[in-house]
């Protein structure tokens, strides 16, 4: 039961005692020039079954906010410094680490915003898991393990029992993302602190988790605290939202008081940029000479195994995909974590063995030298998913931005010092920060980054992975508007991977839509979203959140049935999965019997 339902009217009486009390909270910085704020005068209650959102801009302390909660600070260099946070009858600011850690994952759980950085890398994902569960409850392996696969289940990973040996390298960032939440929902806390929690995910798998966290507070009154900048999420999910800019709540109010009749100019200004479906403005259709050509590319990755290690199975990442890219073109891919979106942008970049034909301008990525593939890469330049992964973090950004100027010999220090600080700043962050390093750097701000480096040597085709994925509304409207104005001046292609259609709705020309390594269907932006002919792509439309509180979503039933798996695609062997549609565009996996 949400708080909603348990405050019918304005009967404030029946509302359930919080269970969290957050009251005069400040954090601050250890800097050269003394404590710098972070977090400043923070007040709010959190009530049992009740879902709290935070939304704000990428550095507003959103997170910073969690960590503090969560007792994660990284001490000395950033602390508490005034107010309290009280859980039950223990202040967490005055606990001890080792009664933190009693609290910590249990009684209280979060789900990180950065996977790769969260999950342990030498650690399988059955191993962190099952860690984690008896860290907390005293039961035997086997019982930790059965649960662990079963939390796996429930976040719609295919082949959990597979997945529990695997370590998070080998999974997709949507995937690592869907093991750190069924972590946290595991143990079944009574807070959960979801910072970004389906940033990583498409919206099926995002409104299946959704769905399990209104599931986890109908069956436990488990606490939510929302950090996201998704609007859509916050419109579907919270009771209350708080806004926070600059480390200070500008405003607070019930979710549909903050979208029907926000008070401030800022609230004002985040709910204008939120990118809504149908709302793109009209493009003339792009026909120029493609600047990049696929046909026919497959990619299979070799599981080996048995007593010989021989190939024992393949992972069929990409199955027989064809489609052209043209100059000055948006093209996007979407489709579930998993289907091969990624794996398409590494085999363009020279990252993945492909056979079949890729070109880059008219050149055949096969066979190239090591100088001739450096010379082509200069052409593509890649903006990755995972901004921390992308970055060293023993480099100052400054130095990171240039780094591509200075592989390829294009200008002298001063000048590439120059530039670095030009892009800094047509991406929205201040040219004064150079010499910081990219853990000083909020998640959002650290995507920034990233794109401002991909930009540097202004190549002719850019693959955007996720790239404005990590990124708050207002950022994200104007990365998207730079995107824009740098292809109408250079002229440049984008290949635009996105789980956020309402995003592909507003910026691609023309869309293809992936399902487990296969281009199940192709269009323009127009005939792809006005009028879908595949079931998969009518269901992804559908799972759209909307930011309207008043929105009545159609009921859907769940997916049922075997999850299907990139080892046994729709027609490959004799177990194969192949997808059922059973009506209204909803999709399940099968295998035949």
């Amino acid at each position: 039961m949400s708080l909603a339902e348990a405050m019918p009217g304005t009967g404030a009486a029946t509302a359930p005692e919080p269970v969290l009390r957050v009251e005069g909270l400040c954090v601050s910085a250890r800097t050269e020039q003394g404590l710098k704020p972070l977090v400043q005068d923070l007040s709010f209650t959190l009530r049992k079954g009740e879902t709290l959102a935070i939304a704000g801009e990428s550095g507003s302390g959103k997170s910073i906010t969690s960590l503090a909660i969560m007792g994660l600070l990284p001490q000395p260099a950033v602390r508490v410094t005034g107010g309290h946070i009280r859980f039950g009858a223990d202040d967490l600011t005055a606990l001890s680490e080792p009664a933190l850690r009693a609290v910590r994952g249990d009684r209280i759980a979060m789900i990180f915003q950065e996977p790769m950085t969260s999950l342990n890398p030498v650690m399988t994902v059955g191993a962190q898991l099952t860690e984690a569960i008896r860290a907390h409850e005293p039961v035997a392996r086997a019982e930790a393990r059965k649960r662990a696969v079963e939390a796996l289940r429930a976040v719609r990973l295919s082949e959990p029992e597979r997945r529990m040996g695997q370590y998070p390298h080998e999974l997709s960032g949507g995937m690592r993302q869907r093991v750190m939440i069924a972590m946290a929902l595991a143990l079944r806390p009574e807070v959960l602190i979801a910072d970004e929690p389906t940033t990583a995910l498409d919206v099926t798998v995002q409104r299946e988790v959704l769905d399990l966290l209104r599931d986890l507070q109908r069956q436990m009154g488990t606490a939510i605290i929302l950090i996201t900048h998704d609007m859509g999420v916050v419109a579907e999910m919270a009771d209350r939202v708080i806004v926070m800019k600059a480390g200070q709540q500008v405003e607070t109010a019930a979710t549909t008081d903050i979208f029907d009749k926000p008070q401030a100019d800022y609230t004002r200004a985040l709910l204008a940029a939120v990118p809504r479906m149908g709302q793109g403005a009209a493009r003339p259709a792009v026909t120029g000479e493609p600047i990049a050509r696929l046909d026919d590319v497959v990619v299979r990755y070799p599981l080996r195994g048995g007593l010989l290690g021989g190939v024992t199975q393949n992972v069929h990442a990409v199955e027989h995909v064809s489609f052209d890219i043209r100059k000055g073109e948006t093209f996007a891919l979407v489709g579930e974590s998993g289907c091969g979106k990624s794996t398409i942008a590494k085999a363009l970049v020279g990252l993945a063995p492909h056979q079949g034909r890729i070109e880059i301008a008219g050149q055949a990525m096969t066979g190239l030298d090591p100088q001739a593939m450096k010379a082509m890469r200069r052409k593509v330049q890649m903006v990755f998913q995972d901004p921390m992964a992308a970055l060293n973090p023993r480099m100052r950004v400054g130095d990171l931005i240039a780094e591509p100027l200075v592989i390829h010999g294009l200008g002298d220090a001063t000048s590439q010092r120059a530039k670095a600080a030009d892009l800094m700043a047509r991406v929205g962050l201040e040219a004064a920060h150079l010499d910081r390093y990219p853990h000083e750097f909020s998640g959002g701000q650290r995507q920034r980054i990233c794109i401002a480096r991909a930009l540097a040597l202004q190549p002719s085709l850019i693959i955007a992975d996720e790239s404005v994925s990590a990124l708050d509304v207002s950022v994200q409207a104007r990365v998207l508007d730079l995107l824009r104005a740098l292809q109408a001046e250079f002229g440049m292609s984008y290949l635009f991977i996105s789980h956020d259609m309402a995003v592909v709705d507003n910026i691609s020309d023309r869309v293809g839509v992936m399902y487990l390594g296969q281009i199940v269907e192709l269009g323009t932006r127009a005939q792809i979203f006005g009028n879908p002919q595949h079931a998969y792509t009518r269901r992804l439309i559908e799972a759209v959140p909307v930011p309207d509180p008043g929105h009545q979503r159609t009921a859907a039933p769940r997916l049922a049935g075997e999850v299907p798996s990139p080892l046994h695609p729709p027609g490959s062997g004799p177990r194969r999965v192949r997808l059922v549609d059973v009506g209204d565009g909803h999709l399940v996996g099968q295998t035949p019997d």
